[in-house]
């Protein structure tokens, strides 16, 4: 806890100096942060949650209690985290995700999250559904096809890094608020072998290039 309040005291003094964040997280958990203090900067903006997941467990609906799967529904007040709230769920776009547990299928029907999924013309469906609207851009690296970067959580049915650079090409011509990266490791185990960011690095260019 000590952890995300600073955190969320810095992203404050971010927001409160018209700056945009480009930060690499750890884990989506660090969200809880994040996500509240752009609410409330930005009611408008639209949080665009590039992952395998859902992440909109509350304690009472969660099976494992792993709280970065809890990271939307903390920031969009349906449970206290003690970090804030103020996340409209309409404001809420799910990319790629696959591994949706049955009470968040439920919330994301009742709540007007809108999701686009992977698929052919990806980026024609990314700007149709931000619809002009200034972005905040979550991406957790679990959103790629398994064996493209390491990560513990690989689920099947991904984005490829073509996929991933055309949503983040059509989201660099919106208003980005700011961008946060994260569950990226440099092995595919302790200890093991680096693997290059290079072909990461390059699909995440377009938005990148935004803070330069």
């Amino acid at each position: 806890m000590p952890a995300l309040q600073a955190m969320s005291r810095h992203y404050e003094t971010i927001f409160e100096q018209g700056a945009r964040p480009l930060t690499v997280l750890t884990r989506c958990a660090v969200a809880l942060a994040t996500l509240p203090i752009v609410a409330g900067y930005r009611p408008d903006a639209c949080v665009v949650w590039l992952d395998a997941h859902a992440d909109m467990n509350t304690p009472d609906t969660s099976t494992s209690g792993y709280l970065g799967g809890m990271a939307i529904s903390g920031a969009a007040g349906l449970w206290d985290s003690g970090l804030g709230a103020g996340l409209a769920l309409k404001n809420v776009v799910l990319v790629g995700a696959r591994d949706v547990d049955p009470a968040e299928h439920t919330l994301i029907d009742s709540g007007g999250i809108q999701i686009v999924r992977p698929q052919a013309d990806i980026g024609t469906a990314m700007i149709d559904t931000i619809a002009g609207r200034p972005v905040y851009v979550h991406l957790d690296c679990d959103v790629l096809n398994p064996g493209i970067v390491p990560s513990d959580y690989q689920v099947e049915g991904g984005l490829t890094l073509s996929g991933l650079q055309d949503v983040l090409g059509c989201l660099a011509q919106s208003e980005l608020l700011g961008v946060e990266i994260a569950e990226f490791q440099n092995a595919w185990e302790i200890g093991g072998h680096p693997v290059s960011p290079e072909g990461f690095l390059g699909a995440i260019g377009p938005l990148v290039e935004r803070f330069r």
